[in-house]
């Protein structure tokens, strides 16, 4: 038998893809090998979740903020021109 057509070939392939693409191993009873959850990495997780919803909350301050930009830059010039019409006419005193 060929040696790319072995079990253990097959077995070792299917290993190096799990490890190059981030998957976590498993025995052959599906329990976890590695990566182990240790406290730093429980740490770790809860400070990235931290900083995700900070990070969620300033976006969507932002996305406010554009909002109100866009709002005034689409909205001024009519707005500008119908208080200057309205100056005139109070000025001139015609209607």
């Amino acid at each position: 038998m060929p040696w790319s057509r072995s079990p253990w070939a097959a077995g070792s392939f299917t290993t190096w893809l799990r490890i190059k693409n981030g998957y976590p191993l498993e025995t052959s009873w599906g329990q976890a090998i590695h990566p182990h959850t240790d406290k730093e990495a429980i740490e770790r997780i809860k400070l990235l979740t931290n900083e995700n919803a900070q990070l969620r909350a300033e976006l969507g301050s932002v996305k406010d903020r554009l909002e109100t930009i866009e709002r005034i830059v689409t909205d001024q010039p009519a707005r500008l021109a119908r208080e200057i019409e309205a100056l005139a006419i109070d000025k001139g005193g015609h209607a």
